[in-house]
């Protein structure tokens, strides 16, 4: 019985401390280049450690920086 509840309560630990959404949002990146400088290089240095929802939201943060609000449309069909 004790041997069930250390494993729920280290299972409940993990689970607690896992980060699910980037500290970053795209917004505050795309609002601050002098943080999106700073988590692309620890992003491109460092992938693991930042993790892909962080990097994702840089990247795109960069993409936006980059060509502005321009929505992407495809090309129209002939």
């Amino acid at each position: 019985m004790i041997t069930r509840l250390a494993v729920l309560f280290c299972t409940l630990t993990l689970a607690a401390c896992a980060r699910t959404q980037p500290v970053d949002t795209v917004e505050s990146l795309v609002a601050n280049p002098g943080r999106l400088k700073e988590v692309m290089q620890q992003c491109h240095s460092n992938h693991v450690k930042m993790g892909d929802p962080e990097c994702n939201a840089a990247s795109e943060a960069f993409r936006r920086r980059f060509t502005g609000n321009a929505q992407l449309e495809a090309a129209p069909k002939p």
